[in-house]
């Protein structure tokens, strides 16, 4: 390597002095200046190409340094602002509402809001969409922490009826980072290797039918507050429905201040947020209702002293300040990382998808694994400082992009807002009613409940779209949101399988003797042509629709292929016997001739046998028709596959077209294929599926290829027909 950098370095100097000594430069260069030209060339290019490379590389890692030098201030700056203040006055409610969801003190969703959104600000692609807490996944890590840290295990007291909510808080504080930081390490690695298509396995109809599950398990976890009762929390299959019933028992015991508060703030939350989106062309930013409610109801609680006297449960104490960072409890990773994997695949399904909806709009494009890169770092870095998981949320990214949000600096606007809040403003939010926050989520879960629409709408367009939302809805709701995730994915996948079971199988016909070919039951112009049928699949050919495949073909082709083989068979085998029995006579004639017998005008009894035996030979090698047999000749003499719906052919498909090639060519139809793909090519190749039968010369590009070639033979064959009669 030294002798190769030396060579580079000193390049200009060998010009100048041809003769050199190799042990100098490692090895002799090119005595001729040319030579020693284009070698400095080459390196300059060489150089050159690796810079390029690094800073292409750098850029793509770190997005803010390819956008931030060109960033137009004049245009952007105030309306980045102004949309960064409003998202970060609608992250305050949120974040200190979603963090009952995951389970942990409010003052947590804050720093959801903070650490999170800035990391996303670098290293994201997206430049509209809002990360940070989120009701879906703040209510998968709630059920995480939940089932693995319950009430029941800091339960303490004379009676055992009072929950030490220090220490429970503080165990969930330190599983919820420990989620955090497994969810990050999963986004990081699935970017880094180039894994962001993982989350085509979530197809649409199943996050909608997820989320909108999950929207009910967010509202019936709330309920709880909004009435005031002291129940307690499940995580297992079926807990939705033992919550709802626990609820219903205990009705009686509602805490009426309590609902009083929930209903009031309802009202108002639904009244307004329906101004701002009756009005949202004519309001230069929403109004910023959660704000006001929470303002509102803290300085109500704390003036009418509603815990007190009324038994309104509260926040508490929000300590200011930020916390020192901690590395997560490596206890917890086993028994997490299944809830993991999930929560960081749904996580970034959200936020792909809004950043994709945006980037659209706006005409730039999203990076798909620079963004699981993105929320990677962003909750890995979160969980040092007990964030809960984050991804990017609808009502936030809405209001960044209508309040004249461009980059990601409304994004670092937004986390400064939060930061000061935290610093600052934390502790004036003691005395804010907890019934206000479940009231806040609640709220914004409206345009969830608006995905039901999408029943009618599969039911008009796609009914396997509908199945899979209904499963998905429904195992989520009944088998809780971890074990619902996994059900529906494995469903979705069935479902495709089951698709591809069950192909669209046609025979194409020409259209109005052009090279267009089309379906003759959907396209009335469309017209088989004589003695030539032309059969399509909509799908692969593998184990699964290998028999069906072989099976629609027959039937399509309007003969019962597998008898009129027998019958052929059993034909030639008649045949057979018929000559047989005639050799046989002819043995008995000529053991019985004996001279002076009469029988002398036949030939010699060596001759006879030899004839015989000759023709007993002959007859089977001949050739065999259907019309010779005596079996009525089909209407069609050529077959034509087109595969250009074939994406691949396993080892059993191949099996089964080598058998239709055999069968079809038994009954006098001559098989071609057409419109195949390269690598479906080659995958027959591999399997062996040509041989001195089934050429290469039976493939063509494509179908009016194959009828051209298919037509001029028959053409052909006529014609010499015609010359030997007149003959």
């Amino acid at each position: 390597m030294e002798n190769k950098e030396l060579r580079y370095r000193d390049v200009r100097y060998c010009i100048e002095r041809p003769v050199f000594h190799e042990q100098e430069l490692g090895e002799p260069l090119p005595r001729t200046t040319n030579t020693i030209r284009s070698l400095i060339s080459t390196a300059k290019r060489k150089v050159r190409c690796s810079r390029s490379a690094a800073k292409a590389l750098l850029f793509q890692f770190l997005p803010i340094l390819h956008w931030l030098p060109h960033y137009p201030f004049k245009e952007w700056f105030l309306g980045d602002i102004v949309s960064g203040i409003s998202v970060g006055i609608l992250q305050l409610p949120q974040g200190l509402a979603y963090a009952l969801l995951a389970g942990v003190p409010p003052v947590f969703g804050l720093y959801s809001s903070f650490f999170p959104v800035f990391v996303y600000s670098v290293f994201g692609t997206s430049r509209h969409v809002s990360v940070g807490s989120f009701a879906v996944v703040s209510i998968m890590i709630g059920s995480v922490t939940e089932s693995l840290v319950p009430n029941d295990n800091f339960i303490s007291g004379i009676n055992e009826t009072v929950i030490d909510t220090v220490a429970r808080d503080k165990a969930r504080v330190e599983l919820v980072a420990a989620i955090t930081l497994m969810v990050g390490l999963f986004q990081l690695i699935l970017g880094l290797v180039q894994f962001g298509f993982v989350v085509t396995y979530l197809s649409e109809p199943l996050v909608r039918g997820y989320t909108t599950a999950a929207t009910i398990h967010v509202t019936v976890s709330q309920l709880k507050h909004i009435l005031g009762l002291p129940l307690s929390e499940r995580s297992h299959p079926l807990s939705l429905i033992y919550s709802l019933v626990s609820l219903f028992r205990r009705i009686h015991q509602t805490n009426i201040g309590t609902l009083v508060v929930s209903l009031v703030a309802l009202v108002f939350l639904f009244a307004v947020k329906e101004v701002n989106q009756r009005l949202h062309s004519k309001l230069c930013m929403p109004i910023p209702i959660e704000l006001v409610v929470l303002i509102i109801s803290t300085a109500v609680s704390y003036g009418m002293n509603l815990h007190e006297n009324y038994g309104v449960g509260i926040v508490g104490n929000i300590p200011t300040g930020l916390v020192a960072p901690t590395v997560p409890d490596a206890t917890f990773f086993a028994s997490i990382a299944g809830n993991a994997f999930a929560i960081a695949v749904v996580a970034y399904a959200m936020s792909i998808s809004l950043a994709k909806m945006f980037a659209a709009k706006h005409g730039y494009k999203v990076d798909s694994n620079q963004e699981l890169i993105a929320l990677g770092l962003s909750n890995l870095t979160g969980s040092f400082f007990h964030c809960f998981a984050v991804t990017s949320s609808m009502s936030r990214s809405l209001v960044q992009e209508n309040t004249g949000g461009n980059t990601q600096i409304a994004g670092s606007v937004s986390s400064i807002i939060i930061l000061v809040i935290i610093l600052k403003a934390g502790e004036l939010f003691t005395c804010l009613p907890q019934a206000i926050l479940s009231t806040i989520v609640i709220a914004n879960l409206k345009g969830m409940y608006k995905q039901f629409m999408d029943i009618p709408l599969l039911w008009r367009t796609n009914r396997y779209d509908l199945l899979i939302w209904l499963v998905t809805f429904l195992a989520t709701i009944c088998l809780n949101l971890d074990i619902g995730l996994a059900v529906s994915v494995v469903f979705g996948l069935f479902t495709v399988t089951f698709r591809t079971q069950l192909p669209h199988y046609s025979i194409l016909g020409q259209v109005a003797e052009s090279d267009l070919y089309r379906d003759t039951e959907e396209n009335t112009l469309a017209k088989e042509i004589p003695g030539v049928k032309i059969f399509q699949s909509s799908s692969p050919i593998y184990f699964a629709n290998a028999e069906l495949f072989a099976k629609s073909l027959k039937m399509k082709m309007g003969v019962n292929v597998d008898k009129l083989i027998e019958k052929k068979k059993k034909a030639i085998q008649k045949r057979r016997k018929g000559l047989q029995k005639v050799i046989n006579l002819a043995k008995i004639i000529l053991a019985k001739t004996q001279k002076g017998s009469g029988l002398e005008f036949l030939t010699t009894r060596d001759g006879v046998i030899g004839s015989l035996k000759t023709l007993s030979e002959s007859i089977p090698q001949s050739p065999v028709t259907l019309r010779s047999l005596g079996l009525e000749k089909l209407d069609f003499h050529s077959l034509i596959l087109d595969f250009s719906a074939v994406s691949f052919v396993d080892t059993v498909g191949t099996k089964m077209l080598k058998n239709v090639f055999n069968e079809f060519r038994e009954i006098e139809v001559d098989v071609y294929i057409v419109n195949c793909p390269v690598s479906v090519l080659r995958q027959l190749e591999n399997s062996n599926f040509f041989n001195e039968n089934i050429t290469q010369a039976s493939i063509f590009a494509s179908i009016h290829d194959a009828v051209s070639f298919v037509s001029h033979g028959q053409n052909s064959e006529s014609s010499s027909l015609s010359e030997i009669t007149a003959i």
